[in-house]
């Protein structure tokens, strides 16, 4: 199953985004950033995909800085 997964410039924001998120009932679970991305602190954000657009407004609405996760896409043969 895909997942949304935020990523965050600090472990603050890892941990904050997951107060907040956890405050506007939405469900998330902090994990290990994932090998290769771009992310500045080793965690990250999971949730589900159909949650991608509330967590996303409710990081924002907080002043939570954070970058949506983009997998990249398999290689072609």
């Amino acid at each position: 199953m895909s997942r949304a997964v935020f990523l965050f410039p600090t472990t603050h924001q890892a941990l904050w985004a997951e107060e907040v998120a956890g405050e506007a009932g939405l469900p998330v679970e902090l994990v290990p950033a994932p090998p290769g991305s771009p992310a500045l602190c080793d965690l990250a954000l999971e949730t589900f995909p159909r949650l991608d657009g509330n967590v996303r407004a409710a990081l924002a609405a907080a002043g939570v800085e954070f970058t949506p996760y983009e997998r990249p896409p398999p290689p072609t043969r």
